[in-house]
Formats: structure tokens, C-alpha cells, sequence
């Protein structure tokens, strides 16, 4: 089991990140704004946990200004799909593993 562990990405450990990388993943971009809406988060606690996903360069960014407003876009990189798929295939086989576990012995 303890391959499978070691399998894990430690950049998705923390339920936020999972939380962008997922919707990043099913999205193609996505703005701040909804970001913050989508996971009920304060601008602060959202912003430290993109950080940490662009210093993985599993996410990347660009700004503008729409009318007068400033508006910040997020996607995954393909570094980071590949990296996010990763570990849920690790998530998964960690799942199949314990329901193993679970199963009557015949």
C-alpha cells in the first residue's frame, strides 16, 4: 500500500487545491470571481492556494481589464492535468485497494 501512497500528489492534499484542480479540469478557464463563488472562498484564501499551484506550474494565469474592472483567468496547464490525473488514478487505486481489504475472504 505503501506505493500507492507515495503515488499521491502532496499539491492536492489540501481539499482547496483539489477543489480548484477539479474545476479547472472540467472548465477550460475560469475567473477568479467564479473560482471564489464555486468554492465559497474568502479572495485571500483562495489567492494563497492559486499561488501554490503556480509555483507547481500545474496552473497558469492572465490579466485584463474588461471595461474598467480587472479580471484574472485560470486554466490548468498540461503539466497540471497530467500531474491532477495522476493522482486521482493514485486516489483510485488506493479506493480499489481498501474495497479489497472489505471484501469477504471465500
Amino acid at each position: 500500500m505503501k506505493h500507492i501512497i507515495e503515488k499521491l500528489n502532496k499539491a492536492f492534499d489540501n481539499r482547496v487545491r483539489l477543489g480548484i484542480m477539479s474545476l479547472l479540469m472540467v472548465h477550460e478557464r475560469l475567473e477568479f470571481t467564479l473560482l471564489k463563488e464555486l468554492l465559497s472562498l474568502s479572495d485571500g484564501n483562495l489567492a494563497t492556494h492559486l499561488k501554490s499551484l503556480e509555483a507547481e506550474s500545474y496552473i497558469e494565469f492572465s490579466k485584463q481589464f474588461v471595461g474598467r474592472k480587472p479580471q484574472t483567468m485560470y486554466w490548468a496547464t498540461e503539466l497540471g492535468k497530467t500531474a491532477f490525473a495522476a493522482h486521482l488514478d493514485a486516489l483510485e487505486s488506493l479506493w480499489h485497494f481498501g474495497r479489497q481489504d472489505d471484501a469477504p475472504k471465500s
